[in-house]
């Protein structure tokens, strides 16, 4: 089944099948299941073409896919251009939110890099 330009998996419930869909997490797929009046447990590929329609026009009202991946990106965009700490941090390619990085932060710092790189990195 296909969903504001998603293919959501046919053989989940349709309560996890929608947070395929970027912008929809757990909580605003109950709420969706929930005011569409559809069982949560209920498989995608067993739904009907009225029920289709009711997730369809709920879904409308939700920033999801290109709206809500531009809307984070124009957050991250003004953090960087009023030089906030956060937005320093998200120039810098650090972690933003706290964490350590004395140790860790391997996924956001990169790959280890040596003094003047004369030394072979070990891992």
């Amino acid at each position: 089944m296909r969903i504001v330009g998603v293919e959501i998996p046919d053989s989940k419930p349709i309560g996890i099948a929608l947070t395929y869909i970027y912008g929809i997490g757990r909580t605003t797929a109950n709420k969706v299941v929930a005011e569409a009046k559809v069982d949560w447990n209920k498989r995608t590929k067993d739904l009907t073409e009225e029920e289709k329609l009711k997730l369809l026009n709920i879904l409308k009202n939700y920033d999801t896919e290109g709206d809500a991946r531009r809307k984070v990106a124009l957050n991250i965009k003004r953090l960087i251009e009023i030089r906030s700490y956060r937005g320093i941090r998200h120039r810098k390619n650090l972690p933003v939110n706290g964490q350590r990085t004395k140790t860790n932060a391997r996924t956001r710092k990169g790959s280890r890099k040596t003094v003047a790189n004369k030394k072979k990195v070990t891992k």
